[in-house]
């Protein structure tokens, strides 16, 4: 009988500990599908960050490395410059790319660091309960925010993918979602095209993907999926914000094509 359909031989068989309807899993496994397809498992190095996806060294079955909160990008910068042949990866959430990490992110992608950013956007501190983020909505309410972010007083939330669009050192930035199978489709070829400007040499690429956090926000699973695409993709808009082999135009979802 014809294999159709199978587990990625760069995921371990450890079982998720995500929280039900949580998409980690289904990033995750985006993301070994590629390095099997590509065929750079047995050189690929990850780098786990701090957050919900800390454990994320017990699902890869290629090398990784832990990182101190928000230095994924420092130390992926490190191994990737002592062992250039290698294939290098972040996975980050918002809280730690996008808050402590903020510094590493810019730096590493002016630098134009030949690395591959998988950077996790569900609008709220996930492993540590619920405390507002660099991401969280204008008026959402989290465990430190509990009338909703006052834009007066934060800020209003950061779009990564059009703030780093912005420099010279980027070769992709493109913001996905993996709430329904087009998407999820549309996120995997994002992904194996990040990992492929890195084997080409072409520089920094990070591909965003627009989560969910049931727990945290409260909701079921399929409330949450609704809560996202109500809320976060029109402040969030899909799309190719860069890409260094083809010129940007905006798309009908706000965000930019090539």
């Amino acid at each position: 009988m014809a294999v159709v359909f199978e587990k990625p031989h760069a995921l371990t068989d450890a079982p998720f500990h995500y929280c039900p309807g949580c998409t980690h899993g289904i990033v995750h496994r985006l993301v070994a599908e590629v390095l099997d397809e590509l065929g750079v498992e047995g050189n690929a190095v990850g780098v786990a960050s701090v957050g919900c996806s800390v454990f994320s060294y017990n699902y890869f079955n290629c090398d990784m490395v832990q990182a101190p909160h928000g230095r994924a990008q420092a130390v992926a910068t490190g191994i990737k410059r002592a062992k250039p042949q290698d294939v290098v990866f972040t996975y980050q959430g918002d809280g730690d790319l996008a808050a402590i990490g903020t510094c590493e992110t810019v730096h590493a992608a002016t630098r134009g660091e030949n690395i591959t950013v998988i950077f996790i956007n569900n609008a709220i501190y996930g492993m540590t309960g619920g405390q507002m983020a660099p991401t969280s909505l204008p008026g959402q309410i989290t465990q430190t925010t509990p009338y909703g972010r006052d834009v007066a007083q934060a800020g209003y939330p950061i779009r990564m993918c059009e703030m780093l669009s912005t420099l010279d050192g980027v070769a992709l930035a493109q913001r996905c979602t993996v709430d329904n199978v087009k998407h999820v489709n549309e996120t995997k070829k994002a992904i194996k095209k990040a990992f492929q400007n890195q084997l080409d040499g072409k520089g920094y690429s990070i591909v965003e993907v627009v989560s969910t956090c049931p727990t945290n926000w409260g909701l079921s699973p399929a409330d949450a999926i609704k809560w996202m695409q109500d809320n976060m993709l029109p402040y969030y808009p899909l799309g190719v914000y860069k890409d260094t082999a083809k010129s940007c135009a905006p798309t009908a979802e706000g965000g930019a094509e090539a």
